[in-house]
């Protein structure tokens, strides 16, 4: 079953790819375009915390240890921006450095849930192959719209096209790893589970402390409207995946 659940993340990981669909973009138009990407992620990344990864918590942990560590996830992701915020700036007003941290918060964010997910499909097929396959799919199904709301926060921080690309491809090959090292007998499933809820506070602290105030910096009509529209449709986005996977 390793081959059969290696395979499946390297699958999953090549998801990340999607962002080549915007590479051939011009400037111009990757600029509209990253703004409304923003928002989608936004969106994506409280409907997946909402909708996916709190009630999962719930199910698997005690209700009280799950929520403490939502919370603990999120002051961990405070303090990681302000270490990085600090160590890139030590001036009272550091604007130019407002939008860089995004990269690194996105990636240890996604690159941790990634890896969760290679351990999720790991312990499937170790039950049973059409277990590993459900679970394979459904993986799929929820990583292709975060992943291309992860290229475009990825670009909003100021990475280049091809950069955004490479570095999300290296978070999402952490599922990879985590495959790895639950068939090496390394990680338990009942470990990773106490990383879950972590995941979704990091995702809840990105998204309302650093992607949603950057939209509110948009003051035209139709961006605003556009910016709703799409955090809107990221969230329903994410329902309906959790309502099609039951």
């Amino acid at each position: 079953m390793f081959l059969n659940a290696l395979f499946s993340a390297v699958i999953v990981s090549l998801i990340s790819l999607v962002g080549i669909l915007f590479i051939f973009f011009g400037k111009n138009k990757i600029h509209n375009v990253i703004f409304v990407l923003v928002a989608f992620a936004a969106g994506a990344l409280i409907g997946d915390a909402f909708f996916h990864i709190i009630p999962e918590s719930f199910e698997r942990l005690n209700s009280e240890i799950a929520s403490l560590i939502i919370v603990l996830g999120f002051l961990f992701f405070f303090f990681v921006e302000k270490g990085i915020r600090w160590q890139h700036c030590h001036d009272k007003d550091c604007r130019e450095h407002d939008k860089k941290h995004l990269s690194t918060l996105n990636l240890i964010g996604d690159g941790i849930h990634n890896f969760l997910d290679g351990v999720l499909i790991a312990v499937s097929y170790a039950v049973s192959f059409p277990i590993g396959i459900a679970t394979t799919i459904a993986v799929i199904a929820h990583e292709i719209p975060q992943e291309i709301g992860d290229f475009g926060v990825l670009l909003y921080s100021g990475l280049s096209k091809w950069k955004a690309l490479i570095f999300n491809l290296i978070s999402a090959s952490l599922a990879i790893l985590g495959v790895v090292l639950v068939y090496a007998g390394l990680i338990k499933e009942s470990l990773a589970l106490y990383f879950l809820p972590a995941v979704a506070g990091g995702f809840l602290y990105i998204a309302m402390s650093d992607l949603i105030p950057e939209l509110h910096k948009e003051t035209k009509t139709i961006k605003t409207i556009l910016s709703f529209l799409f955090l809107f449709f990221g969230l329903i986005l994410m329902y309906l995946l959790r309502i099609l996977m039951g």
